[in-house]
């Protein structure tokens, strides 16, 4: 972990994003983080949108916590991971509490990555870590660019490890990414970060 010593503590959210090709590597991180894994996780990712049934239920299998499809105006808490339901946008307001919406298709998805990214993006700031996996059309990449003008941190699923890297190229393309990584090392870094921000924490409680 050793390279991702300077990733900073003052993170306050992560949001994660992916379509095609992306449902086992989200498997492999969820399995891989502690239950007590401190920031929220917020997940958009490409989904039937008629179908209601199933997808959560599938990723709670492997995960260590919880995975719950937020209600409108419901808070975000420490300690959680979200999924945007089936056919809504998912976005983050002012107040720290979610948004639904059913408004028209963005880069034909709803819900749409750029929606969760860009609204989270203007609530976190510098505060917030971006996510952009494996997936086959350009959902994200203005999300991404939007994370990295307002200071956050932005990763991607390295497009040679990704089963289809549309997704994260047309990021890579658009703007400024921190860290290109492999499964294992997007794992690696989040359990980095969670590390830091456990420590700072530990020390104010001494």
């Amino acid at each position: 972990m050793d390279k991702f010593n300077s990733i900073g503590n003052q993170y306050k959210a992560i949001v994660i994003g992916g379509s095609a090709g992306s449902f086992q590597v989200i498997n492999k991180i969820l399995s891989s983080l502690p239950r007590d894994f401190e920031l929220p996780i917020i997940m958009c990712l490409h989904r039937l949108r008629h179908v209601r049934n199933g997808f959560v239920e599938a990723l709670n299998i492997k995960s260590n916590i919880e995975i719950k499809e937020p209600l409108d105006k419901e808070s975000i808490k420490k300690n959680s991971i979200y999924l945007a339901p089936a056919n809504y946008h998912l976005g983050v307001d002012i107040g720290n509490t979610f948004a639904l919406s059913t408004d028209d298709l963005v880069n034909n998805s709803r819900p749409s990555i750029d929606i969760l990214l860009q609204t989270a993006s203007y609530v976190y700031k510098h505060k917030l870590v971006g996510i952009l996996l494996s997936g086959a059309n350009r959902d994200g990449a203005s999300g991404m660019q939007k994370i990295a003008e307002r200071g956050g941190l932005t990763v991607i699923q390295d497009p040679k490890d990704c089963l289809i890297d549309t997704m994260p190229a047309s990021a890579l393309k658009l703007t400024t990414i921190d860290y290109s990584l492999n499964t294992d090392g997007i794992i690696e870094f989040l359990l980095a970060l969670d590390k830091s921000i456990k420590s700072v924490a530990l020390l104010k409680n001494e």
